[in-house]
């Protein structure tokens, strides 16, 4: 990537444009200045080589994310946060070629937890999913338009989408950690409450779930679980992680009875379920899907009335807390493969 010196905002925007470094919508120019900015709050090398980014093995160097996190309307404080989501995107499990390259919806959903979203000031409550914080908007953006001008994952090209959604624009939220009633997400992964860590997931846009009546962990979680098994939804039919992030008021139902987010979990695997003859019907599989070889072998592929989870296990339901009032909560199906996180460095 060539980085704007001298231009005149309206050269350096026609420039961008046919260079196809733009997700459609204007860019701050990367100048020379700029750019080393970024560099230098990094802590980085500016030739430091981050990974190679699928599909077409665009080297991530320091400096090239550091343009693209310019561009995107980051400060040079936001661009750790986004060389941890490149970081968590490129480990093995996330599989990003194929979620870049395929006919699916998913794009990546960025979620930042620890001392970073708040020093970063991002939205974590209300409206969290939607426009108006700088640092939500354009940590999300950064992490789109690495993905499209190293990895080659233009639209129409290698980013195959039938239909894509908005999140490909920019898709990155925190997580509500005043209003958890239970341990962080990133400690529950296993970092220390202080660290700052950035969680990616293959994901579709998120699916509203709407309960104001119940006032109890089994009727609340019995009408997510009928919302979550989703028949034409690639994990049903390929398994691989989802994501469950609570509205405060639901999380507070649900922990106020004494619930874990492991009971929560298994509560969903045992309700979220299709019969293998809905299943039949479409899908990834059809008529053929007795040959599915990615579902738990328990599964019997010749009874009908078998019934088939959203996922292959119950831990493969990832539960986090965000939003503001109002009982609403969100249900995000991924693509196929694993949430990944990174420590933010």
């Amino acid at each position: 990537m060539t980085l704007v010196a001298e231009n005149t905002y309206e050269e350096a925007q026609a420039l961008a444009f046919e260079a196809g470094w733009t997700d459609g919508l204007p860019v701050v120019p990367p100048t020379v200045e700029r750019v080393r900015e970024f560099v230098d709050a990094s802590g980085r090398s500016a030739l430091e080589v981050v990974g190679e980014i699928a599909p077409r093995g665009g080297r991530a160097t320091v400096e090239k994310l550091a343009a693209n996190a310019v561009m995107a309307g980051c400060l040079p404080e936001y661009f750790p946060v986004v060389i941890a989501a490149i970081e968590a995107l490129l480990l093995p499990r996330f599989h990003l070629a194929s979620v870049q390259c395929s006919t699916h919806i998913a794009t990546p959903l960025v979620v930042v937890n620890g001392p970073a979203a708040t020093e970063l000031g991002m939205n974590s409550g209300g409206n969290c999913f939607g426009q108006g914080n700088r640092a939500n908007a354009t940590i999300g953006r950064a992490v789109k338009l690495a993905l499209t001008n190293l990895g080659g994952a233009l639209p129409g090209d290698e980013d195959r989408a039938t239909f894509g959604h908005p999140g490909k624009y920019t898709y990155c939220i925190a997580e509500n950690e005043e209003a958890n009633p239970w341990e962080p997400y990133h400690v529950e992964r296993g970092y220390d409450a202080g660290q700052s860590v950035v969680t990616v997931h293959p994901a579709e846009a998120p699916h509203n779930l709407n309960n104001h009546g119940a006032d109890n962990p089994w009727d609340l979680l019995t009408t997510f679980a009928a919302s979550m098994a989703i028949p034409g939804c690639n994990n049903i039919n390929v398994m691989g992680d989802v994501l469950l992030v609570l509205g405060p008021e639901h999380a507070e139902i649900i922990a106020g009875a004494g619930w874990s987010k492991n009971d929560v979990r298994s509560y969903l695997y045992e309700l979220a379920r299709q019969p293998l003859s809905l299943l039949k019907l479409g899908g990834i599989h059809g008529r053929h899907t007795h040959r599915n070889t990615l579902w738990p072998r328990w599964i019997d592929r010749n009874d009908d009335d078998a019934m088939v989870p959203v996922v292959r296990r119950p831990e493969d339901i990832h539960i986090m807390v965000a939003g503001g009032a109002g009982r609403h909560s969100v249900y995000i199906p991924g693509w196929g493969s694993r949430i990944t996180s990174a420590a933010v460095r």
